[in-house]
């Protein structure tokens, strides 16, 4: 507050005195203002750096999307820091060409090749196919190079010619090449080693061409999905899938299911077993599953795999079905010998097949053995029918045909079921994708009892996928009661388990096994790479870190500038505290010499 003083020490004059306003009080107002101005610095910090943290997930989403939608465009051959190869998957009906690229390897050792199809000038994938397999050159293995040279053919034109000499070519044989003798096989190879690099340049050696086992078969399938799908990224921790891993900073790999027409076979990963067997499932375990290290360098372990894979000659649908009618027929004739009947003998008097829709007619042939059936539609009694050819063993170890299966964790699992399990589900049911059990049975048993007549019907109005044709129709009561007898009966599978989808395609392509073999076959490839971009991926990292380093050091600052500002204003307040009580004495002596004064002066 103000104080006014006046003096009648000097006649002619008069003073007074005005005081400015405390300096604690413009203290406080500068400390609050500070203070406020800190704490919305602070909060600007904090929201940016939250910001900053939490748009890495998606921005590498976004690249990820980006990086599909660009395996969908043209290849760049122009383009110097591509690199080729070529897998030719020779099997039983025929051999087909596939020609993948990939850009120079980031330097992470983490990180895969990230190969992908190659595409024409139309954006289409760069494949070729030829009849028969190469299996019809067993007789003649001295024509074995001029049966492929229409694919290398293909190939070479579509690769850069200055590319040839670096671009690897594998020939991997399969179901039709395992049926032939071993030494018809080993003519073919040596025909294709010594005739093929007369006439191309492609990178190719004896050790790149063989006849692959079913067990390397699945495990290419499984390397292939995993991959198209992320799971063997090792940086994404933030996504939500990431919180499923099956160890610190690797992501949770899913397992296949694929029935084809003649085979099943299954796949997934499984956990380093502290468990002791018995010395027999010890033994098949043994055979069954495939370890394997992805990374370009044995010394890392961080891309080291253990598969469990096992494949089911005669459990894909359509042979299913064959050993079903064979079951049917010998039970039937052997039951009519028994009982003097005449089921199944005749139009007029057939077998009831609960796997065929209602009023449906057909007739079994073998041999010279007729039966004529007609469907009864009913699922259940389907199911019931088809668990003998399952052919489970008592213990609890075993799946299909006795044969061992490695447990499997359906708490935290993931499966994706390809061919049958999606057509069964798709093609006519139409609920293919994310597979419910009890869903699924409802609508399979639904449909098998409906009338042959309805469905036929139902199928001309185009009621049905695209995809669908007569012979869906016909059995697809057995194939929906045969793939759920499969997965839950012979896999053990939970009738609820929900960590099963079917699909045709991956992120809208069909994933060949083709892919997860070129993925292992050139896994030591990045590492001529790695020495090349060794510094700058020191130098990348050293900025990263420094970056991150630099923000928290930048909040430190600030929060030393503040204390000390803080401190300054407390010590500026003690000074001002004595300087108030120093000056009492001072302002209490002038009242007393004042006040006199001003009495003499105004008395009479």
């Amino acid at each position: 507050m103000a104080r006014i003083s006046f003096s009648y020490l000097c006649p002619a004059s008069w003073y007074f005195t005005v005081p400015t306003v405390s300096p604690f009080l413009r203290q406080r107002v500068a400390f609050l203002g500070l203070f406020f101005i800190s704490c919305l610095l602070l909060l600007m910090l904090i929201i940016d750096f939250r910001h900053w943290s939490a748009s890495l997930p998606r921005d590498r989403q976004y690249e990820r999307y980006l990086a599909r939608v660009g395996e969908l465009e043209a290849t760049d051959t122009e383009d110097p820091n591509l690199n080729y190869g070529l897998v030719v998957d020779c099997g039983s009906s025929g051999s087909r060409i596939f020609v993948y690229f990939w850009p120079r390897h980031n330097g992470n050792p983490h990180d895969l090749l990230d190969i992908k199809q190659m595409r024409d000038r139309n954006s289409q994938p760069v494949v070729k196919k030829i009849k028969p397999g190469i299996s019809a050159m067993a007789d003649t293995p001295e024509h074995a190079s001029d049966y492929l040279r229409p694919l290398l053919s293909f190939a070479a034109a579509h690769v850069p010619v200055k590319k040839h000499k670096e671009t690897p070519l594998y020939i991997l044989c399969t179901a039709g090449m395992r049926l032939l003798p071993e030494r018809k096989q080993l003519a073919i190879l040596a025909d294709l080693v010594k005739d093929l690099p007369l006439e191309f340049d492609f990178l190719f050696s004896q050790s790149q061409a063989e006849v692959i086992s079913g067990k390397q078969e699945g495990v290419y399938a499984w390397i292939g999905i995993n991959f198209v799908l992320g799971r063997f990224d090792h940086e994404d921790e933030s996504d939500a899938e990431a919180t499923q891993e099956l160890a610190a900073g690797r992501r949770r790999t899913v397992g296949i299911l694929d029935m084809g027409g003649a085979s099943l076979q299954i796949a997934y990963e499984v956990p380093t077993s502290t468990s002791v067997l018995p010395a027999k499932q010890e033994e098949a375990a043994k055979i069954l599953l495939a370890e394997f290290n992805l990374g370009c360098d044995v010394q890392h372990t961080e891309h080291v795999y253990r598969v469990y894979v096992t494949t089911f000659l005669g459990f894909g649908g359509n042979f299913a079905r064959q050993r079903y009618e064979d079951l049917v027929l010998n039970e039937t004739l052997n039951k009519n010998r028994l009982l003097g009947q005449k089921t199944g003998l005749s139009p007029d008097n057939p077998f009831l097949d609960p796997c065929l829709p209602v009023g449906l007619t057909d007739v079994v042939e073998r041999n010279s053995q007729v039966l004529h059936v007609r469907g009864r539609g009913d699922w259940v009694s389907c199911r019931a029918m088809l668990s003998p050819l399952l052919a489970r063993s008592n213990t609890s170890q075993a799946s299909l045909n006795g044969i061992y299966q490695s447990p499997i964790d359906f708490n935290n699992s993931e499966f994706y079921g390809f061919s049958e399990f999606f057509y069964c589900t798709e093609d006519v049911l139409r609920i293919g994708g994310r597979y419910h059990g009890p869903t699924f049975a409802k609508a399979a048993q639904d449909y098998c009892g409906m009338a042959w007549s309805v469905l036929t019907q139902r199928f001309k109005n185009g009621l049905f996928s695209s995809h669908a044709d007569e012979h869906r129709l016909k059995y697809q009561c057995f194939k929906s009661a045969w793939m759920y007898q499969v997965l839950h009966e012979g896999f053990h599978f939970p009738y609820d388990y929900p960590n099963l989808r079917t699909a045709q395609l991956v992120y809208g392509r069909e994933v060949q096994w083709t892919l997860g073999a070129i993925l292992y076959k050139t896994r030591f490839l990045p590492l001529r790479d790695l020495r090349q971009e060794g510094v700058r991926q020191a130098h990348g990292s050293w900025f990263r870190l420094s970056f991150v380093y630099n923000h928290y050091l930048f909040f430190a600052c600030i929060l030393v500038v503040l204390l000390a500002i803080v401190l300054y204003l407390l010590r500026l307040r003690r000074i001002h505290h004595r300087q108030t009580r120093a000056s009492a004495p001072l302002d209490l002596l002038w009242l007393e010499e004042v006040v006199p004064m001003m009495g003499v002066q105004v008395g009479p």
